[in-house]
């Protein structure tokens, strides 16, 4: 992990924010996937595992059975719990609120920082992370819609993020001893087994008839968005990594102006300008 007073090294930080962007895309193709919620979960994790278990052992070999079982698998389960509940929530409110309310992961982390790692307040760290909340918050606040109809939904987002905020703690843990394809493969394979059963158990449709959602999302999601994030999780502060996760609004806000021509006002410009004007602070 990076040292609290340095600066973000540039190449992770750059794929944290790809990662974070990739990840943005997970709610449309889990609604536009025709299984129960945590089926599309478990083909997630399901259909990336194998490609990145062989790529994991083509690049790094003997890293797979090196690497401690014990993060990797702790990181699959709190990964596996982080996407059921989310999963479930995202059909159950708003897009909005699905996305403003799983991103206080970012929060949660930082607070680990300061709390138990005890990284010092730093004006160059947290005042963008706080400047980028502001700007989430802005950039989701027409859409979302706090009501009795989505406190499901919202409550199981905050559950999500919680369990996130585990899976990224055990990550950075399975990091510091274990490269990124390995750390990412065994994370990846447990969540599978985890989501096996408790896809089963929903009661939904688990088989897909149309594959290009959950193949889509396994690419998208898993191998290229959480490969990125696992790259970054080995080299950037908690407070860093916190940031890079809220760049994930922004990226809906373009998809949502640029697929569905949902034009932004003032306040979802302003807050885009916000996340910005954090990074660009966290960058000088």
């Amino acid at each position: 992990m990076a040292d609290a007073g340095a600066r973000p090294e540039g190449g992770a930080l750059l794929a944290l924010i790809l990662g974070s962007s990739l990840l943005a895309f997970g709610p449309m193709l889990v609604r536009l996937a025709d299984v129960a919620p945590i089926a599309s979960a478990f083909w997630r994790m399901a259909l990336a595992a194998p490609v990145v278990l062989v790529v994991a052992e083509a690049k790094a070999p003997g890293a797979l059975r090196r690497a401690p079982k014990g993060p990797a698998a702790l990181a699959g389960a709190c990964f596996a719990l982080d996407l059921a509940a989310w999963h479930l929530g995202i059909v159950r409110t708003t897009t909005a609120n699905a996305t403003l309310f799983a991103n206080t992961t970012a929060f949660l982390l930082a607070a680990w920082g300061l709390v138990v790692v005890g990284e010092r307040f730093d004006r160059h760290r947290h005042g963008p992370l706080l400047l980028a909340g502001a700007g989430a918050a802005l950039l989701l606040w027409r859409s979302a819609e706090l009501s009795n109809r989505h406190l499901a939904g919202d409550l199981l987002s905050l559950l999500a993020a919680a369990f996130y905020t585990g899976y990224m703690l055990a990550i950075v843990r399975l990091r510091a001893t274990t490269p990124t394809l390995p750390a990412l493969a065994l994370a990846t394979l447990f969540a599978a087994l985890f989501l096996g059963p408790l896809a089963w158990a929903e009661g939904g449709p688990v088989w897909p008839r149309a594959w290009g959602p959950v193949v889509a999302l396994a690419a998208s999601s898993q191998l290229l968005g959480q490969g990125l994030v696992v790259f970054a999780s080995g080299r950037l502060a908690p407070s860093l990594l916190a940031l890079g996760l809220l760049v994930q609004p922004l990226v809906s806000a373009a998809a949502g102006f640029l697929v569905f021509d949902e034009r932004p006002g003032w306040p979802e410009l302003v807050g885009a300008g916000l996340i910005l004007a954090a990074f660009l602070w966290v960058r000088l």
